[in-house]
């Protein structure tokens, strides 16, 4: 395997932008062909190889408008091989090669804990939701969510005086659900925003369970709160246990659908929170006193 050669931001836009090129087969580019630029120039002759004929990768003049786009959305560009990338995301299999951040890229190395869940979440769900959030942030803890209405949401809302960070399904310059605008400029301000997309994509439905593990990549443990059975919330609680993450979910009432996910995530063998305070004792010690780079996983 050859060494690797460092890359600009080029070379590495235009390979995880070429069709057919996704996080995981990026990596293995990367570490076959010992740089980005050595991957683009043997992409065409690997296409064809597998039957697809006059390939061409990702051009430049494409690259070139992204980063105009995200220069003209106030953001950076942060590379998977650079110093402010996440140590704990980076660990993660098909880690996003690259990352769009508006705010402050310090608070991807705070110590990280997700509070998610439902849309359509309850009234106690919602009350949950804050108090969680708070409390961790009280605790000296960053928040991160996905932007989503509900329990997204109000997590958000309640750490923003401790900082909290927005994983987007769009781009960084696309804010959605839309009512959710005015959250993301403040969140820009006392947080992060972060989106692995292009400046300009739309939130594809695709994109949401890829948002999903970034969420949890970044996290040292995902507390859910409220989730029914089948949903984007369980997506990343599975992330979480593949990514060797603790996994934490409030109980509720067994006749609520709601909260059906949870309960069902405290059967299988996740740890049981009522608190933040929870949350904190469950952390073992070396997670609670500072953020160091290895993910010990517990359920």
């Amino acid at each position: 395997m050859p060494p690797l050669i460092p890359d600009d931001d080029i070379a590495v836009l235009q390979l995880i932008r070429s069709r057919r090129v996704g996080p995981a087969s990026y990596h293995r580019l990367v570490a076959e062909h010992g740089s980005a630029r050595a991957a683009l120039d043997a992409l065409p002759e690997i296409a064809a190889q597998a039957g697809i004929a006059g390939y061409r990768p990702c051009p430049e003049g494409v690259v070139h408008a992204e980063l105009a786009a995200g220069l003209r959305a106030g953001a950076r560009l942060i590379r998977h091989d650079g110093p402010e990338y996440p140590a704990l995301l980076r660990q993660i299999d098909g880690a996003p090669p690259v990352l769009w951040l508006r705010g402050d890229p310090a608070w991807l190395s705070r110590q990280i804990v997700a509070v998610i869940g439902a849309r359509n979440a309850s009234s106690l769900g919602l009350r949950m939701a804050r108090g969680m959030a708070r409390g961790l942030g009280e605790a000296g803890m960053t928040v991160v969510a996905g932007l989503a209405r509900g329990v997204d949401t109000a997590a958000h809302e309640a750490a923003l005086a401790t900082g909290t960070i927005a994983v987007m399904a769009g781009g960084i310059d696309v804010i959605y659900p839309p009512e959710n605008s005015g959250l993301a400029a403040r969140i820009a301000e006392a947080g992060a925003l972060v989106s692995e997309q292009p400046p300009g994509a739309e939130p594809a439905a695709r994109n949401f369970p890829a948002r999903n593990r970034i969420v949890s990549g970044l996290s040292r443990a995902v507390v859910v709160i409220e989730a029914a059975q089948r949903s984007g919330t369980l997506i990343t609680a599975r992330n979480a246990l593949d990514q060797h993450r603790d996994v934490m979910a409030v109980p509720g009432h067994p006749m609520d659908a709601r909260a059906s996910g949870c309960n069902a995530l405290i059967r299988d063998g996740a740890t049981l929170v009522r608190s933040a305070a929870d949350v904190i004792d469950a952390l073992s010690p070396q997670d609670a006193m500072d953020p160091p780079a290895r993910s010990g996983a517990r359920r």
